[in-house]
């Protein structure tokens, strides 16, 4: 069942783009498929700061499909098929900051992540400044603060993050000084 202004009621129901090395679309899955497979698929990833330039640190909830109850830098997810990563940055960044009027989100590259075993996307990495207040997306969203980068970098050691917003962390800060 599909809602037309939320998608489909399933997540795993949502239809991906499937990607190759190239990120060129080679065919449709839906969600839970891609997972299933390992498809390659299409994903943004989106810093949001604060006007004091903290960045919003969130826990994902339990009932996320990956990497349920871990800690993310970014707000973000899959670009849905026909979608760009611009389109889908600015909904993935509303949808969990819960903000209307959010500027935009600033592109700023675009990498491939490949955990190791298996899984792997095109991922495209933007920021956005945010003016809380913020009401995050419930079932995206168990916790949520905004810390500056001397604390986010502090809990990089303390808390149990998603691997593929680590290596997008460590993706930024080499742009950041590069």
């Amino acid at each position: 069942m599909t809602d037309a202004a939320t998608g489909p009621a399933d997540p795993r129901e949502e239809i991906l783009s499937v990607v190759d090395e190239h990120d060129e679309v080679v065919g449709e899955a839906p969600r839970g498929e891609v997972y299933a497979r390992g498809l390659r698929h299409r994903c943004v990833f989106v810093q949001a700061r604060d006007a004091e330039g903290r960045v919003f640190v969130h826990r994902r909830t339990a009932q996320k499909l990956v990497f349920p109850s871990l800690y993310d830098m970014f707000v973000g997810g899959v670009v849905g098929a026909g979608e760009s990563y611009d389109d889908a940055a600015l909904r993935e960044a509303r949808e969990e900051l819960g903000v209307s009027g959010l500027p935009r989100p600033t592109p700023l590259f675009k990498f491939l992540y490949e955990d190791g075993a298996g899984h792997s996307w095109w991922s495209f990495l933007y920021e956005v400044r945010c003016e809380p207040p913020v009401h995050p997306q419930a079932e995206e969203v168990a916790w949520h603060a905004f810390l500056t980068d001397e604390e986010l970098e502090r809990r990089l050691g303390e808390w149990e993050w998603v691997p593929d917003g680590l290596a997008a962390h460590q993706r930024l800060l080499a742009f950041r000084a590069g």
